[in-house]
């Protein structure tokens, strides 16, 4: 078997979210169990720490990963989707497991697997707890998936519980009040492990202490901390914090988003240096080198000068909401948006929040839950939106590129299928 046919194997065996939707979603935690136990238990070898939310988590993810690393541990990196290659999931120190372990996986434990009927997650997760047990990593940051209370990823006891923030996505599952969809992203929070919360609401907020306070953890809250004291922008994009304990942070992140990110990040290192030793230098490090680092790529990440370019994996009201007061301030002849959307979104607020002066280029990712481009299209006439459709993210970049004056900005985005599509095609 070769790497692309196990792949495929994963990808059309097992129901894969990012193609079917819902169908792909598990609820309950049997097969995760009876996973493992099969690998005997592998997530018990190693300290983890735990990150859910709406928004962020990757980004969160990442560079606390990359910190981890600068202060000398080696660090399982487990986050989902992948852009490019399904190996992006699955890192250790910033290495991509290997071809070679995922083919042996497939090859070697189907024959367990297969009459469970996992999900492509579940599958995921297992080998991924399997393989940094076998890599001997210190320590995993682990991403959940969806939710949180019953995510395949909650079978594990971490170090430190990290919640970034709550807002409307995937309201199928989780709930369609912002309560409800706190209660179930609270589900990893732990008996006598210490949370960290991002971002609250008046609804979200009672439910965070409320949980943290039957499990007996305690409970920070980043946005109260007052860590960042001021935000600058660097001569180059970037942005400089001035922090109270860690000195001055270069974050080569620079989407608006990441300074709610850097707040949260910040408080689940304050919490973390109380039981593993990271030192003011590995935070600067970690912030300044996490792209390098860990592979982290589409987070508001410019891809050209002229005509200015970016793109930005954001998908749902609440990363769209950053993304367009970023584009209002950034001075330019025309906007030209390059937008594709998958069909269980909330695209009719989504194409509300969007800038009625830009030109937009509706297309599709290549996925099934991909919504139409023109679909897309008719539904954002409607919202005062004026464009053409594109049968693929290449094409409507393409025109967007050969139409766009060297003033102009483009932008992609969207989906992050639309971001993968990009990377795939175009931005190798």
């Amino acid at each position: 078997m070769t790497y692309q046919e196990a792949t495929e194997y994963l990808f059309n065996s097992t129901p894969l979210f990012q193609n079917v939707g819902k169908d792909a979603y598990k609820e309950g935690l049997e097969n995760t169990l009876l996973l493992d136990k099969h690998f005997n238990h592998p997530h018990q070898q190693y300290q983890t720490i735990h990150i859910a939310g709406t928004n962020g988590k990757g980004s969160c993810s990442h560079t606390l990963a990359a910190i981890l690393q600068e202060a000398g541990y080696k660090v399982g990196l487990y986050t989902s989707p992948h852009l490019v290659d399904f190996r992006e999931r699955i890192r250790v120190n910033g290495t991509c497991i290997p071809e070679e372990r995922v083919v042996r996986f497939v090859e070697e434990e189907r024959a367990f697997f297969e009459p469970l009927h996992p999900s492509f997650f579940e599958i995921t997760t297992a080998l991924a707890f399997l393989y940094f047990a076998e890599q001997k990593v210190d320590i995993a940051v682990i991403e959940v998936g969806l939710g949180g209370r019953l995510d395949c990823t909650n079978i594990i006891s971490p170090l430190l519980s990290v919640i970034t923030n709550i807002s409307f996505d995937h309201v199928q599952f989780l709930g369609n009040t912002l309560d409800k969809i706190a209660s179930e992203k609270a589900g990893i929070i732990k008996p006598n492990t210490p949370v960290i919360i991002g971002e609250t609401t008046p609804e979200t907020r009672p439910v965070f202490i409320e949980k943290a306070l039957r499990c007996q953890a305690s409970i920070r809250f980043a946005e109260e901390e007052h860590e960042l004291q001021a935000i600058n922008e660097a001569y180059d994009g970037t942005r400089e914090y001035q922090t109270l304990h860690f000195g001055t942070i270069n974050g080569v992140l620079n989407g608006d988003c990441q300074i709610k990110n850097t707040q949260t990040i910040l408080a689940a290192v304050s919490e973390l240096q109380k039981t593993l030793h990271i030192s003011e230098e590995n935070v600067r490090d970690g912030f300044r080198n996490v792209c390098q680092t860990t592979g982290l790529r589409g987070r508001w990440q410019k891809l050209a000068d002229s005509p200015k370019t970016y793109c930005d994996t954001g998908h749902n009201v609440g990363g769209i909401s950053y993304i367009v007061k970023q584009l209002e301030r950034i001075p330019c002849a025309q906007k030209r948006i390059v937008i594709g959307m998958v069909n269980d979104k909330d695209i009719a607020h989504v194409l509300e929040m969007l800038p009625k002066d830009a030109i937009y280029y509706f297309t599709q990712a290549k996925v099934k839950r991909a919504l139409p481009a023109e679909a897309l299209l008719a539904q954002a006439k409607g919202k005062g939106l004026d464009g053409k459709a594109f049968s693929s993210v290449i094409e409507a970049y393409t025109a967007a590129r050969n139409e766009a004056s060297s003033d102009d900005l483009i932008f992609i985005g969207g989906s992050t299928f639309i971001v993968a599509d990009l990377f795939t095609n175009i931005f190798k």
